[in-house]
């Protein structure tokens, strides 16, 4: 029986960067880590130790940081697009490069009605991400939002289900829905606006979210999909993960007092995690 290597690649992981842009007026502060993905011809090193067609994972930490100063001037896909080309390019022995990246969100402070130039404050745990891949073939981009919290306090129930032995769950029609929501959508262009596009999507899947009236977490995964297909052409498919953050009735009738949807148990653990992609037919 003969053995060999499968797939496999390499690269270096979590190079965490900051950047200042200096305008004439403000300072834009932006703060991303970025991921460095590499697949090809590199079985000598894993048979025999031949390093000889290794990029080491330290310079391809110093080459984001290298090339950061003059190319991260925009966008993370642009960004993203920009350093897996670089790899790709000044590496015969790569066929794959992968670049993931993810954005902190900062946002500037405000005093008085004006935006302070260089002050900025946590935009909170939400995180714009970005995945560039370039083959010998093809280049593909991929963005998305990671850990959007969103709730709303009505509009949303959960009827008809199956109820079996084991059911104890009870029907309602007015609910809080609340989801610690992952999107990831693809894009059919590498020549578009970026920057513009994910504003856009975003405040479409919010609107989408506070305004649909949900007759489960299904529902609305569907209908904000759908709102951002149909909105933008550029976008070839989305994928959202919905795992629902439950906020639970509390029984107030224990002590003599109605809970006409006031106090609720909120939980971490355990909870329904929901899926889908919407695609084009």
């Amino acid at each position: 029986m003969s053995i060999k290597l499968g797939k496999n690649t390499y690269g270096k992981n979590a190079v965490n960067l900051s950047k200042i842009i200096r305008h004439p007026d403000y300072h834009e502060f932006r703060q991303i880590s970025v991921n460095v993905v590499l697949e090809g011809d590199f079985e000598t090193a894993h048979t025999i130790g031949d390093n000889s067609k290794i990029l080491p994972t330290d310079t391809q930490k110093n080459t984001v940081y290298a090339l950061a100063k003059e190319h991260f001037v925009s966008s993370i896909e642009s960004f993203g697009l920009y350093l897996a080309n670089y790899f790709k390019s000044n590496n015969p022995q790569v066929s794959s490069a992968t670049i993931e990246i993810t954005e902190h969100s900062w946002k500037r402070m405000q005093f008085n009605g004006a935006t302070h130039p260089h002050a900025y404050c946590s935009g909170g745990g939400e995180k714009h991400s970005a995945t560039i891949v370039q083959t010998n073939n093809d280049i593909t981009v991929t963005s998305g939002i990671i850990d959007m919290l969103i709730l709303k306090t009505t509009d949303s129930g959960f009827e008809n289900y199956i109820k079996d032995q084991y059911t104890t769950l009870k029907e309602t029609s007015d609910r809080v829905f609340a989801t610690q929501c992952e999107v990831s959508w693809k894009y059919n262009s590498t020549n578009i606006l970026f920057v513009e596009l994910f504003n856009g999507i975003r405040t479409t899947l919010l609107q989408t979210f506070a305004d649909h009236q949900s007759l489960s977490v299904q529902h609305t995964l569907f209908a904000m999909g759908e709102a951002v297909l149909n909105r933008f052409g550029a976008v070839k498919e989305i994928s959202l993960k919905m795992p629902n953050k439950h906020h639970i009735l509390f029984n107030l009738e224990q002590f003599g007092m109605d809970n006409k949807n006031e106090i609720f148990i909120a939980t971490d653990e355990p909870y329904g995690y929901i899926t889908g992609t919407v695609v084009r037919e």
